[in-house]
């Protein structure tokens, strides 16, 4: 979540606070609650989400220390991760990651 955000500033002071589901195997998720901004990580059933992210535990784990935004996109693009909640909460962070990837494909068009 950190790396994320890292890469998408924008997002770091919005308040906000998510669900996460890790899927692993034979049914089993875990349950966190992520606050922004921070994040403040805790294990918890998020009853205050306003979204909820559900993706498979190995998955996000490579995410989390490997992957970029456009990692993500893939992730969503083919239905491994999913995001639910309030539209348009949903709405205005994927606004937000757009504009941030518009703006990272500019800075390397202009250095290429």
């Amino acid at each position: 979540m950190t790396r994320f955000l890292a890469e998408v500033p924008a997002l770091q002071p919005l308040k906000l606070v998510a669900g996460l589901e890790l899927r692993g195997a034979h049914h089993d998720i875990q349950l966190y609650r992520v606050e922004l901004p921070g994040p403040k990580v805790t294990k918890a059933i998020a009853s205050d989400a306003k979204v909820t992210l559900s993706i498979p535990r190995p998955r996000f784990n490579e995410l989390a220390t490997k992957g970029h935004i456009s990692d993500w996109r893939e992730e969503f693009e083919h239905g491994s991760a999913q995001a639910t909640g309030i539209d348009q909460v949903l709405k205005l962070i994927v606004n937000v990651v757009e504009k941030q990837e518009e703006r990272s494909r500019t800075r390397k068009a202009k250095r290429g």
